[in-house]
């Protein structure tokens, strides 16, 4: 199609390309990315084997899954949040708190069950925490969840300052270190596993879906479109808090114990993950199987660097470039486009300065 600044006076004027190949276009821009995610995680793969012989051994690729079982399952509400255009960057904080508060519990006579429920409870009251903050506030995620990061771990230290809380009942620990019966499949990357499908299922075929991208394609056009855009970012805030305080249990029970400090830095890894699956960081775009995707990449290249003796800065440099190509290679278009109108826009001011300077004289 010609740009419409090649048009002479009395060209017509060409019309966009209709939605359903707008449509297909983007389409295809996800799918592509995720064509690259499995030659990515092919590639991922033939390192590991490369550097280690028991790579590919059953018992190995157990303990990839494990590495990354609780950052997966935050992963998942992080990625409905960032669709919409916003980020919550407490979500590590938020299972360290939770871990800390059902360890509390048990340690003061709570049965383990009911402890484990008021953990997941008060991951809903911190999401809700940050949707209302977001939403009704109205101030942005970014500033809100650097705060609250700091906020809820800081609440976690001042509950927990130096101790380790232990002695939980073995047979729930059990299931942070042996595998499903007759798999090799450790429980909370099942447990993922069937979260991905519901929020797949969620995201890609019903209306609900469709209202979180719109929300992140447009929001004031969603908004005069009928669509709840407030309701729907507070109640994503808190399914992520749900979500987070489930992944605190579990990281509890895996390590048999409770610190402040756990999960401390894994808000890195989890926003990579939603990144490198192809979700824009623009809102209104990407798929969970791309995130699915990002989930097998980032844990076995985790695992292929450790077999290869690459110190822990180390592999947080390249976890860090994987971030950064995650944001920039997808999003190449709408960055190349954006600068493209800022310099017409830039050079159309200077030739209407000039004008009213010639004008002037």
């Amino acid at each position: 199609m010609a740009d419409i600044d090649d048009l002479k006076p009395g060209d017509e004027v060409p019309s966009r390309p209709p939605r359903q190949h707008r449509l297909r276009a983007g389409l295809g821009l996800v799918l592509r990315w995720e064509a690259l995610l499995v030659v990515l995680l092919g590639a991922t793969i033939a390192y590991g084997a490369s550097v280690s012989p028991y790579f590919l051994q059953s018992t190995n690729l157990f303990y990839i899954c494990l590495n990354v079982g609780e950052v997966a399952i935050m992963a998942l509400p992080l990625t409905l949040i960032v669709i919409t255009g916003e980020i919550d960057l407490s979500v590590a904080s938020m299972l360290g708190l939770c871990g800390v508060a059902m360890a509390e519990l048990f340690k003061h006579g709570w049965p383990i069950w009911p402890a484990m429920i008021a953990a997941v409870a008060l991951g809903a009251v911190l999401g809700a925490f940050n949707g209302f903050l977001v939403t009704r506030v109205g101030l942005p995620s970014l500033a809100v969840t650097i705060g609250t990061l700091t906020l809820y771990r800081g609440i976690a230290q001042g509950i927990l300052p130096t101790d380790t809380i232990g002695g939980f009942p073995a047979h729930l620990t059990n299931i942070g270190v042996v595998p499903i019966p007759g798999t090799h499949i450790p429980y909370s990357i099942a447990f993922f596993g069937a979260l991905a499908i519901v929020f797949a299922i969620v995201l890609h075929a019903t209306p609900l879906g469709r209202s979180i991208f719109a929300i992140g394609a447009n929001q004031e056009a969603a908004f005069f479109a009928g669509i709840r855009v407030r309701r729907i970012k507070f109640w994503l805030y808190v399914l992520c808090g749900v979500l987070c305080g489930f992944a605190g249990v579990l990281w509890t029970l895996r390590f048999a114990s409770a610190r402040y400090d756990a999960a401390i830095g894994q808000e890195l890894y989890v926003v990579t993950i939603v990144l490198l699956g192809g979700i824009s960081i623009f809102g209104g775009r990407g798929t969970i199987a791309g995130v699915v995707l990002a989930v097998a990449v980032l844990g076995c290249l985790q695992t292929a660097l450790t077999a290869d003796l690459v110190p822990a800065q180390d592999q947080q440099i390249v976890v860090g470039a994987l971030l950064l190509a995650s944001v920039i290679v997808p999003n190449a278009g709408d960055l190349y486009r954006r600068a493209r109108e800022r310099l017409r826009s830039a050079g159309a001011r200077r030739h209407r300065a000039a004008a009213v300077q010639a004008e002037s004289r």
